[in-house]
């Protein structure tokens, strides 16, 4: 009798681990579009010194990543026997803080896009190379076996459970966090090249994590993704407003 009225409960519980993720990812959603929903593809890094942009870089990342991680929060969440919430927390903060990390690189990229954008020519050319480099990386090994440990985390989640010590939800977050950058580090690239602020690249490029790591056939839309890519790298050269972070094209909107 114990076990069938507690099937309910735990149900509950797993919804409301998902939940406390999708809450996080709602309000920086919400401070996304509040604050910056009007900057459409202003290029560069807006006028931001590096913690700025760092900053803004983590509220993005936190808006556009978490809906996918939920379920894999989740699942991570069954391991807990005591002090729930804080432990999710230290794992979502483990997670979100690898991301805040790739916000350096992503200011020296999006510095580079700045100053390409008052020379057209070289901004096409840049533009090009983002999107084949996206386009490639995405038909690869590697971004299959990031994608796959994002997709099954099985394995990870036998690995975690060796974790010891008061870190251990954080360096949970952390490693996940790392494949999940694996996995998505060269389409987070195309904000350099759509906007970084690009309100409506951002839900594109949100909506594309999301199907690859949740739909049966994610595997199969990462492949056209990356073609898609390839073409686009094409085609900017003909179009430059296709990547107006970096050419100062008219597709604020996209």
């Amino acid at each position: 009798m114990v076990g069938v009225n507690s099937t309910p409960v735990t149900v509950r519980r797993r919804a409301g681990y998902a939940g406390l993720v999708l809450v996080a990812a709602a309000a920086a959603w919400a401070w996304v579009v509040l604050r910056w929903g009007g900057m459409g593809a202003m290029p560069g890094t807006m006028g931001r010194n590096l913690p700025a942009f760092v900053g803004m870089w983590t509220v993005m990342m936190a808006a556009m990543m978490l809906p996918a991680t939920a379920p894999i929060a989740s699942l991570y969440a069954r391991t807990f026997t005591v002090h729930r919430v804080p432990r999710m927390t230290a794992f979502i903060t483990g997670y979100v803080l690898v991301w805040a990390a790739a916000g350096l690189p992503a200011y020296a990229l999006a510095g580079a896009g700045q100053v390409t954008s008052a020379y057209p020519t070289t901004g096409t050319a840049m533009a090009a190379g983002i999107f084949a480099i996206n386009g490639v990386y995405q038909l690869t090994p590697l971004k299959d076996r990031c994608l796959a440990k994002c997709r099954s985390p099985i394995g990870l989640m036998l690995r975690y459970g060796s974790y010891r010590g008061p870190s251990r939800d954080l360096r949970a977050g952390a490693h996940h966090g790392a494949f999940c950058l694996g996995c998505c580090w060269s389409l987070m690239v195309l904000l350099a090249a759509f906007g970084v602020m690009n309100l409506y690249a951002m839900v594109g490029l949100a909506s594309v994590v999301v199907a690859e790591k949740l739909a049966p056939a994610g595997f199969l839309i990462a492949r056209f993704v990356g073609i898609a890519s390839i073409a686009l790298a094409v085609a900017v050269v003909w179009v430059p407003a296709l990547a107006p972070g970096l050419t100062g094209g008219g597709m604020g909107g996209m």
